[in-house]
């Protein structure tokens, strides 16, 4: 087994949970090796049709957004990073204080589908500098009031802490690197299996469309027809559940 992990955090855990494996499994326990890399980076580490299966957990996880320090959620105060790697790339304070007006808009409405991203820039810019996760959902909820009922539904902040993580953690690129030709389809077996959990929009088209072409084009079975959510039991124990969309496909 290969785990692929930027956080090196999420890998430390990894480990500590996989070194010693239960003593009903110790006569089938797999050898394991985890990457401190991007899933994107597969092919590296893997040959050509060497892999039986392929599970793609996206986005950000719950061990990240519940620590206050790494920044990622507007929950619990703490400084603007936002990084699934904390040693490398743009910090989203770099983002939030060093872009210009019209290129944080532009992220804010292209990743987080938010379509007031020009008035919430606009008030960034005005507010800058904004070195905390709070000053940042203050000054957004001051620019986005919701309007409506279903605007209430969410706070005012989510969608753009969702595209600055994004853009930070170039999250999109590597969904597509993933999905293809040069890699997953490439080091998949003939019946190697691709699932891939996404949780927003932008994603599961990502992985729809992907899915879609590759079986057009011979190269995958698809094994799901439409997204496998979570049912309500699932969603009462795990409310995070509730956005998860599961696709699959199969190697041909």
């Amino acid at each position: 087994m290969i785990g692929f992990d930027k956080d090196p955090a999420a890998l430390q855990r990894a480990r500590e949970r996989l070194t010693k494996p239960p003593a009903e499994l110790a006569s089938d326990w797999p050898k394991i090796e985890l990457v401190h890399t991007s899933f994107a980076e597969l092919a590296q580490h893997a040959a050509a049709a060497s892999v039986d299966g392929l599970l793609a957990d996206l986005g950000v996880s719950s061990m990240q957004l519940e620590n206050a320090a790494r920044g990622f959620s507007f929950q619990a105060d703490g400084p603007l990073d936002m990084r699934m790697n904390p040693h490398s790339g743009l910090t989203a304070e770099q983002v939030v204080n060093r872009f210009d007006e019209r290129e944080l808009a532009d992220a804010i409405y292209e990743f987080g589908e938010e379509r007031r991203s020009r008035r919430i820039a606009r008030a960034i810019a005005r507010a800058r500098p904004i070195y905390t996760t709070a000053h940042l959902a203050d000054v957004i909820s001051a620019a986005a009031r919701p309007m409506n009922q279903a605007e209430r539904r969410i706070h005012p902040a989510t969608r753009t802490f969702q595209a600055i993580r994004i853009l930070v953690n170039r999250e999109l690129e590597d969904v597509r690197e993933l999905l293809s030709r040069d890699v997953a389809s490439r080091v998949l077996k003939a019946c190697g299996r691709l699932v891939i959990i996404s949780f927003h929009s932008l994603e599961d088209r990502i992985v729809k469309d992907a899915l879609r072409d590759g079986a057009r084009d011979g190269l995958y079975r698809l094994l799901t027809k439409k997204p496998v959510v979570a049912e309500e039991e699932e969603i009462e124990r795990n409310p995070r559940s509730r956005s998860a969309k599961l696709r699959a496909a199969e190697r041909t």
